[in-house]
């Protein structure tokens, strides 16, 4: 399974893909909307994890290309923001499966990602 982790901030990327690459996962990680485009241009993602406030770029635009490129690509979103606390953002975004707070402990991001992934591959 291949997760693309899109955060700014990269400790705390690092360590959730520490967590993935435990489940097996291949992991990948990029702090912003171009990075992540360039990426899905080149490799294929199952799952994308997606802080939901890039400090450079806009996530919307990330899983909307996702969701152009790569169609079978969950994303689950992660912020710290209430933004879209109202459950929205599965109106907004046809390939949002998940929307968690930052603070989600590592290892239920993980199942959360495993679970989505898995599901993505068959």
């Amino acid at each position: 399974m291949k997760v693309l982790i899109v955060q700014t901030d990269q400790t705390l990327a690092g360590t959730w893909s520490s967590h993935l690459e435990r489940t097996g996962a291949d992991v990948s990680i990029v702090s912003d909307q171009d990075s992540a485009t360039r990426l899905m241009h080149i490799e294929d993602v199952d799952v994308i994890v997606l802080d939901l406030m890039l400090a450079s770029g806009s996530a919307l635009a990330v899983a909307d290309f996702a969701s152009y490129r790569q169609p079978d690509c969950r994303v689950i979103f992660v912020t710290d923001a209430p933004v879209f606390s109202d459950g929205s953002i599965f109106q907004h975004c046809a390939n949002a499966c998940a929307y968690l707070p930052t603070d989600t402990s590592p290892s239920d991001l993980a199942a959360m990602v495993e679970h989505y992934g898995v599901h993505c591959a068959v």
